[in-house]
């Protein structure tokens, strides 16, 4: 079973989210942006979730995880809890 480890931001807006994405995307570092914006606790550990497996995230964040680009910012991404910025940082097949 594919295995992932990503790190992610959650803010209660779309538009604070792009607006984060694109001070990553302009060089600010992710963990202190996830740690000064989250309303994660992960935000704490600079927005790391660890190793997880399909299904244990919700289907939308499963959705980027294990299909799109690892190394890269992905999001705005919607759930129920919020938007989140998600970089996956390692996934195994």
């Amino acid at each position: 079973m594919p295995t992932a480890t990503a790190r992610h931001i959650l803010v209660d807006s779309e538009d604070e989210c792009q607006k984060l994405k694109t001070s990553i995307e302009n060089g600010a570092d992710f963990a202190e942006i996830a740690a000064a914006h989250s309303n994660c606790p992960s935000g704490r550990n600079g927005g790391d979730l660890g190793s997880f497996q399909p299904g244990q995230m919700v289907k939308e964040f499963d959705q980027v995880v294990f299909n799109e680009a690892v190394g890269e910012v992905h999001g705005p991404v919607k759930t129920q809890f919020g938007y989140h910025l998600v970089e996956i940082t390692s996934r195994s097949d």
